[in-house]
């Protein structure tokens, strides 16, 4: 469910529970026993993986560490905070996520326009990223990130416009933005102000030398919890993204529009649907964003012609944390990695994000975090190398390409990155060790070093293989998750 969600720390379940019923209505390296290249019986399975077909290009898998959770991290003992950021963010110990997702706060103390000016057009007074804590430590977070491990891919959304400025004068329990079509408010239309403001947000980042990627005007915009949030249908929406699109395009930043971060797919049908129809909104919007709640990623978005990321995305509940790589819940690695697996190959995405990364006891639901910090204690979950198995191997700007397979059970994507390197990733889903034959064409001989995750393994590289004349037999053990890293 939303981020939103987390203002009320002790009541989360409960609220979280409210909401979901209105809205329905460190790895391991040694060489392991368990190898991929030990040698095979013949091949019960033919993998072909065409590198001519070309699919989507990748922008990366990440997390976000908005509504407070970055400051918390940012307090927590220097080693569990170091080791909690290795697991993320290191391409090489942990799972190399490559994309942050900010929160822009619209609440008291928090964001950059606390005070209301004397109406819609008059000059604003912004607050300094300084004088708002870093961003709630999101500032801090993204500078850390991009010293030790190069992350650069920083994209922020707005759960709700600065309260002065919607139908309800308050940045919680819905309200719309004032202006839009349906939304007149004595006080005037403040779309232009909204943009204005989200671009200053925009504009402070640059300055501390991170520049975004997008920023976006809206989250899950078809619910009211109390909690941070808007109500805007899609025709409301299309009369902002146009005015927020013209609006970066003047202020010389390298930072693009994005919309709309629904709640769930049924939900991105309609939201792109609406602009597409929109000439100006089409325009602008350079990234469509979703959700997974409720109906999850399973189809391309009919006529939608940009990048598509998956923004926000973790199982809820009561049950304590859970770090099992199989154990049929909606918290296991396994779940997860068929997430991903069905979002990449059957909605096209290219950008994949959890909902936190960190989570903190007291601060997070018990599993909506890849890792767990407590106090000195660093957990890492079986969903974490479930991610660590696509995002250590597909970088930012890898292609997608054809991927087949004989096999039953098997689930294969394959992505060519720009050094040349191929990453095929096979999910066995099936309860029984297969053997694979792996053709590729027109690739010659190459080494391929075969990466484990499973009930035993947690990202375990194995044996090398040597590929002859793009040929190669390996062995998948049961219920497990297997990238092969393909170098010439």
């Amino acid at each position: 469910m939303p981020l939103t969600l987390i203002r009320s720390r002790s009541a989360a379940a409960t609220l979280l529970a409210a909401v979901l019923l209105a809205a329905c209505g460190g790895p391991s390296h040694s060489r392991s026993p368990a190898s991929t290249a030990s040698a095979a019986p013949a091949a019960s399975a033919k993998v072909t993986i065409s590198v001519a077909r070309q699919y989507q290009r990748m922008a990366g898998f990440g997390v976000s560490e908005g509504f407070g959770q970055a400051k918390t991290l940012m307090n927590e003992p220097a080693t569990a905070r170091q080791q909690a950021l290795s697991l993320l963010f290191s391409p090489a110990q942990g799972a190399g996520l490559t994309i942050l997702r900010n929160e822009i706060s619209a609440d008291a103390g928090f964001t950059i326009e606390p005070k209301a000016p004397s109406s819609s057009t008059a000059r604003p007074s912004y607050l300094t990223l300084a004088e708002v804590g870093q961003d709630q430590g999101q500032l801090w977070l993204a500078r850390q990130i991009k010293a030790d491990y190069g992350v650069s891919d920083v994209f922020a959304d707005a759960w709700s416009a600065p309260a002065f400025m919607k139908t309800n004068d308050s940045a919680i329990d819905g309200g719309t933005l004032c202006g839009v079509p349906g939304a007149s408010c004595q006080s005037g239309d403040w779309r232009q102000a909204y943009a204005d403001y989200l671009v200053q947000y925009a504009k402070d980042y640059a300055a501390a030398g991170i520049p975004l990627s997008y920023v976006g005007p809206e989250n899950e915009t078809t619910i009211a919890p109390p909690q941070d949030g808007m109500i805007m249908s899609p025709a409301q929406t299309d009369s902002l993204m146009g005015i927020l699109g013209a609006t970066l395009a003047r202020s010389g930043l390298p930072t693009r529009a994005e919309c709309c971060a629904s709640i769930g797919w049924n939900y991105a049908q309609q939201f792109s649907a609406g602009l597409e129809a929109d000439p100006a909104a089409d325009t602008a919007t350079a990234l469509f964003t979703s959700h997974g709640y409720f109906v999850p990623p399973g189809s391309p978005l009919p006529g939608w012609r940009k990048p598509v990321w998956e923004t926000e995305w973790a199982p809820f509940g009561s049950a304590p944390w859970d770090p099992a790589w199989d154990d049929g819940s909606a918290s296991s690695g396994f779940t997860w990695a068929q997430n991903i697996y069905t979002g990449l190959t059957a909605a096209n995405l290219s950008g994949f994000l959890y909902l936190w990364g960190a989570s903190t006891t007291g601060q997070t639901g018990p599993n909506t975090g890849l890792v767990e910090v407590k106090g000195d204690s660093v957990a890492s979950s079986g969903r974490l190398w479930a991610f660590a198995n696509y995002s250590r191997f597909i970088r930012p700007d890898a292609v997608r390409v054809g991927a087949t397979t004989t096999g039953r059970g098997l689930e294969v994507t394959a992505f060519r990155n720009r050094d040349g390197s191929i990453a095929v990733v096979v999910l066995n889903t099936a309860g029984r060790r297969q053997t694979a034959a792996f053709s590729l064409a027109g690739i010659g001989d190459a080494q391929v070093t075969p990466y484990l995750t499973d009930g035993a393994h947690q990202l375990a590289a194995q044996s090398p293989i040597r590929m002859r004349a793009g040929a190669f037999t390996a062995a998948l053990p049961p219920r497990s998750l297997v990238t092969y890293d393909l170098r010439s």
